[in-house]
């Protein structure tokens, strides 16, 4: 008895397979997805293309990388490395062959939280003039980068740590309509928070509950104080920047390389406001001093990562919902595959590893990703040009940016963010499809610009988790139709009076705890009902098939309460649908087969699967005397007809 027990114990051992060289391979080409594409580059084919896409990228990546660092409340040029660092780590890492990470307006809206409540503006006059060692900057300005990389940090753990749990399965909660209401509620905040660059005016930091209509009460509170040639230099700027970029929608199938009209407004208003000197004339606020260079790496401040727990959720789940949104698009529009758990670890190390040097959160933008479609990218080398471009501009341009005033930098955010401003034509399509979704879409958005994106998000997923729980066990599961191929295949087999006995239902949707219930009542309902005598024989002699209804909706068919055709029928059920069920989904088909024999009424099950049958006799007592499981449709009928037969030669037998 030893020796077997240890022979049973060592088999599991047995079974274990070495890894081997190939398995390896494998391994790393899933984890590593540029050494799947980057086998097969084109150069003849792609490397013009990607090179022009590179070239414009980085354009768009310095420009947003100086406004979101502003917009994250820390210096301009950490957000130059923002751009630089997370793009590197996600072409190694990321499956989005167009997807441009980099600074993200959303993240850097929720870092910024941090940044205000942790290291205020206030605190500016506490700390020590001195300039750190770290490119000589203040001690107030690495204090900021600090807790941005920390937000940062503990963000890229989050994911990493979703990555691990196989979180990305779980991404099917968040619908269309949520992920388009919290981008385009975010966006708004983020060109509220603008709105004191372009008007001018000086505000101090407004967040927290309502914090959107408190800016704006201040703003019409103190509306003298708008600075008039701010307010212009804005106007002038956004109409620059949005009829260029329509200009070269419109003809960019015409030429191949489209005006970079946001370098090119960069460096005209910093020209411009060299030669007038507007920073001393009107006292107009510019992006100033941008050191150049990139520092040595350093950890992020860990003793204040329970203080930034809040924003790093925000970061973690705002940033990959919006970013694997781009990336399931893109992958859509090129015929490619995307891994939901794979863009975890992406961007999760995009931000884990970017936070030791200096980097902002990081995520994909819409803007940015739309102009690799439009510049004709094909893979990630795009990105890796550009951020080679990016690496030439910290070291030699940055210096000159000097003079670029801020309202300049916040009108190429604010236009740079109508991709997801124009996401408000979605709701006359939700409108026409789906009138909850249309209440999904509005409501999201509400509580996104009342509280936060992350809070708007949750509200979202759980709103429409909460409707599909309501709207599942209401839901019409049974509806009764004519189905004229099946009615001929049986007719062929059987005779008229069998067919008159037979009612199959199918089921096609998953059998669980919220429609359990339901589906037993719907089945009584149908058994029950004693209209047959109303009917004529031509409806009456018609072949019947229920179907659960696989939509949603909730919309009632009448003939669903149509009722057996004999006082002694046969019922099977086509459980071909059914994907899968739960604890209590068995015990309701066992409860019906029960109920179901106690009316006299024969049950068999059809394309079950061996989990299923298993189930079902472990959870009741099934009749063991004749079967009641088959392969077929026309095998349970078949059965039907034989002992129908059987029955017969009994009856004429006893007389």
């Amino acid at each position: 008895m030893t020796g077997a027990k240890r022979k049973k114990k060592s088999l599991p051992w047995s079974k274990m397979r070495i890894p081997r060289c190939e398995d390896f391979k494998q391994w790393c080409r899933r984890r590593l997805p540029i050494l799947e594409w980057a086998t097969h580059y084109s150069l003849k084919e792609s490397l013009l293309p990607d090179t022009v896409s590179g070239m414009m990228l980085a354009v768009q990546q310095v420009a947003q990388g100086l406004a979101f660092a502003v917009l994250s409340s820390v210096h301009p040029v950490f957000g130059l490395y923002g751009s630089l660092f997370p793009a590197i780590i996600y072409a190694i890492f990321g499956m989005g062959r167009h997807v441009a990470t980099g600074t993200f307006a959303l993240t850097s809206l929720i870092s910024a939280n941090a940044v205000e409540r942790l290291v205020p503006l206030s605190s500016q006059n506490l700390t020590t003039h001195s300039n750190t060692s770290v490119l000589g900057l203040s001690d107030f300005e690495m204090q900021r980068i600090g807790v941005a990389a920390a937000v940062s940090f503990l963000g890229g753990v989050i994911q990493v740590a979703m990555f691990v749990l196989q979180l990305g399965s779980a991404t099917f909660l968040i619908t269309e309509p949520v992920v388009s209401a919290m981008t385009t509620g975010a966006a708004t905040h983020v060109v509220t928070s603008q709105a004191k660059y372009l008007l001018g005016m000086k505000m101090p930091h407004i967040s927290g509950p309502l914090g959107f209509f408190y800016i704006y009460a201040y703003i019409f509170k103190n509306i003298k104080s708008v600075q008039l040639e701010a307010l212009l230099l804005s106007l002038l700027s956004i109409v620059v920047l949005v009829l260029v970029k329509e200009l070269n929608e419109q003809f960019k199938r015409k030429i191949k390389i489209v005006l970079p009209v946001d370098l090119v407004l960069m460096i005209a208003a910093s020209f411009t406001c060299y030669c007038t000197n507007m920073e001393n004339t009107y006292g107009l606020e510019v992006v100033g001093h941008i050191p150049k260079g990139i520092p040595p790496p350093r950890a992020p401040p860990m003793n204040i990562l329970s203080a930034v727990i809040t924003e790093a959720f925000g970061v973690a789940l705002v940033g990959y919902v919006a970013s694997l949104a781009l990336a399931q698009g893109s992958a859509k529009k090129f015929r490619y595959s995307v891994d939901d758990n794979q863009e975890f670890l992406a961007h999760g190390l995009s931000n884990v590893i970017a936070s030791f040097f200096f980097c902002i959160p990081s995520a994909a933008a819409m803007g940015r990703t739309a102009g690799l479609y439009s510049t004709g990218a094909k893979t990630q080398v795009a990105c890796l040009i550009s951020c080679i471009l990016v690496l030439i501009v910290i070291y030699t341009i940055g210096p000159l940016l000097y003079w670029l005033p801020m309202c300049v930098l916040a009108s190429i955010i604010v236009v740079g963010l109508k991709g997801m401003l124009i996401q408000f034509r979605d709701l006359k399509r939700y409108w026409n499809v789906d009138k909850i979704d249309w209440g999904i879409w509005v409501s999201t958005y509400i509580f996104t610009i009342c509280f936060a994106a992350n809070v708007g998000l949750l509200f979202g997923v759980v709103c429409t988790t909460a409707i599909v729980i309501g709207r599942f066990p209401r839901a019409k599961t049974l509806s009764t139709k004519n189905m004229k191929e099946m009615e001929f295949k049986v007719k062929t087999e059987m005779d008229d009076e069998t067919l008159q006995q037979v009612k199959i239902i199918s089921i096609n949707n998953p059998l669980v705890f919220l429609n359990a219930k339901k589906f037993h009542n719907d089945i009584m309902n149908i058994i029950q009902k004693e209209n047959i005598g109303n009917q004529p024989l031509d409806e009456i002699r018609k072949y019947e098939q229920s179907t659960l209804v696989s939509s949603l909706s909730g919309v009632c068919n009448e003939e669903a309460t149509q009722p057996c055709l004999n006082p002694k029928c046969s019922l099977v059920l086509d459980c071909s649908g059914l994907t899968f069920s739960d604890y209590t989904g068995v015990s309701m088909l066992v409860e019906v087969y029960m109920d179901c024999k106690n009316k006299s009424v024969d049950v068999s099950l059809v394309h079950c699967t061996a989990s299923l049958i298993k189930a079902m006799k472990y959870c009741g007592n099934l009749d063991s005397e004749k079967p009641i499981f088959f392969e077929s449709v026309s095998a349970a009928i078949s059965n039907i007809h034989l002992n129908k037969n059987l029955s017969i030669l009994s009856d004429h037998s006893e007389i």
